[in-house]
């Protein structure tokens, strides 16, 4: 094979919005309120199979805002991408789909997320930045924890799902 054939290929292919829901349950009441609302963020990430060399990977950010417990609004975004990833090592795949991914697909969910808010009538809401370094490296020990509970193996898997279908693991 050729050296260009050998080289590590990784290349947004496209971003996109999977899903996006929007709920006021409380509408138009709670816009009568005068307390800022207190908010809950849920994260997760994920990445699946396409086709050969490609694969999808999304974020998920579910956002709770409550006044008085009463939940003002609930947005949840799910921002996907496909990536050509080809000649990389399969040490580095698991950390490539599940760090690097999010880290590209972030900024487009929280300028959804924002413009959501927005458009429903509240200020908007602008979220922290997500190490998804330390993101992964948390799901990665969670990972390892259950399944020395359920009695498998330490390897260290990712939840991830590979080409050939069997979930990924770090060795």
């Amino acid at each position: 094979m050729s050296d260009e054939t050998q080289q590590p290929v990784f290349q947004i292919q496209r971003v996109y919005v999977k899903d996006m829901s929007l709920e006021q349950p409380n509408s138009p009441a709670i816009f009568l309120e005068n307390e800022p609302p207190k908010l809950e963020v849920a994260v997760d990430v994920g990445a699946d199979v396409v086709a050969d060399g490609v694969y999808e990977s999304t974020v998920t950010i579910t956002l709770t805002a409550k006044i008085k417990e009463k939940v003002a609004f609930l947005v949840e975004c799910k921002q996907a991408g496909i990536f050509e990833v080809r000649n990389i090592p399969s040490d580095q795949l698991d950390p490539l789909l599940g760090i690097a991914c999010p880290n590209i697909l972030y900024p487009y969910l929280r300028a959804n997320i924002a413009d959501a808010v927005t458009r429903a009538g509240f200020p908007p809401v602008h979220l922290a930045e997500i190490n998804f370094d330390a993101y992964y490296q948390k799901r990665v020990e969670l990972a390892i924890e259950a399944a020395k509970a359920a009695g498998q193996a330490p390897s260290q898997p990712s939840g991830l799902v590979m080409p050939d279908g069997s979930a990924a693991t770090l060795n």
